[in-house]
């Protein structure tokens, strides 16, 4: 192989990508203006997904590596004749960064927070408990660790869980959840914004992440995560555009707050939107111009729950079924 497009010990992948993008390119097929990572060619024709790669040797494995690299991580911690535990954290459980119990090695618990950080790019059922124990890793102590041990637990039960893609009959198209908890964390009174993206069944996108600004009540943090949502939707639709070659239908956004989508859908509703920064009116301009379509759904309904806190065991088995999560030892469909 050309030594200029190896690179230095056989390792160089920018170019491996410039290659890549202009072979494909030769070989008649455009990339995605909405997704570089993309490229098809013809109408309704081959669609191929670009990653950014580097050369790690012969392929050891590729489909089932959650299960592969999620058994890495719990010998990692030195917990593989654990006892599994049947959710990742416990339901009432409150962490701070003030805690008065003794500090632990903060390198090891930063490696296994990392870890598991990895982890959640195939697992949203872990997407919530790993993202609050990631704000702890400025000054770890022996509760934060038990708590990061209590994930890793749970994770070594599930080893076989991972997300099922059925075959979907009829249209595809975009439905998505965005939910919130109010002030959860303790330390700085921030809430979560929970967020997940189905394309028909199948769940394609997930994010619990904590809010930026402190939101001044439960209306004004669920319209925060709704606005966060609203600016994934289009993205995700111009993106299923792109693979199958034509328009989509606008998404549909199901929130379950009455009061934040008659904010959404009410500039003037003045009183209880004077104090929300410009940046979160995002979804009135989407609203405005029919990319998204928001409606009410029943709390029991709101599956970005799974995101947003801490749930009971039959809960949180009950959502993470819902959203996709099964146990694949009887499959046949590939997992994530």
């Amino acid at each position: 192989m050309d030594e200029e497009i190896l690179g230095k010990e056989g390792k160089a992948p920018r170019a491996w990508n410039a290659k890549l993008d202009s072979t494909l390119k030769g070989m008649g097929f455009k990339q995605s203006s909405h997704e570089a990572a993309i490229y098809r060619r013809g109408n309704g024709g081959t669609a191929l997904l670009d990653a950014e790669m580097s050369d790690m040797g012969p392929l050891s494995f590729y489909l089932g590596i959650e299960t592969t690299y999620a058994k890495r991580v719990v010998e990692l911690a030195g917990l593989t004749d654990c006892n599994p535990a049947r959710t990742p954290m416990e339901e009432r459980l409150k962490l701070s960064r003030d805690s008065t119990a003794e500090e632990v090695d903060a390198t090891q618990y930063r490696r296994l927070v990392g870890s598991l950080r990895y982890l959640i790019h195939t697992r949203p059922d872990l997407a919530f408990s790993v993202g609050y124990v990631s704000r702890l890793m400025q000054q770890p102590t022996m509760e934060h660790r038990q708590a990061v041990k209590r994930i890793i637990r749970y994770a070594a039960g599930t080893l076989d869980h991972g997300l099922y893609y059925p075959r979907c009959p009829g249209e595809a198209h975009l439905v998505g959840y965005s939910d919130s908890d109010h002030g959860g964390d303790i330390d700085t009174s921030k809430s979560t914004s929970g967020i997940l993206f189905f394309l028909s069944k199948c769940l394609v996108s997930w994010q619990s992440v904590k809010q930026q600004v402190v939101a001044l009540s439960s209306c004004e943090a669920e319209y925060i995560a709704a606005s966060t949502a609203s600016t994934q939707a289009p993205w995700l639709a111009r993106l299923l555009g792109d693979l199958l070659g034509r328009d989509t239908e606008a998404v549909e956004l199901r929130v379950d707050s009455k009061s934040t989508l008659a904010l959404a859908k009410n500039p003037v509703f003045h009183e209880r939107s004077k104090n929300i920064r410009l940046r979160f009116h995002f979804i009135r301009d989407c609203l405005d111009e029919g990319s998204i379509k928001a409606r009410y759904i029943n709390t029991k309904d709101q599956l970005a729950d799974l995101l947003t806190k801490l749930l009971g065991r039959i809960k949180f088995l009950e959502l993470r079924s819902r959203t996709g999560m099964v146990q694949l030892s009887h499959k046949t469909t590939h997992k994530t």
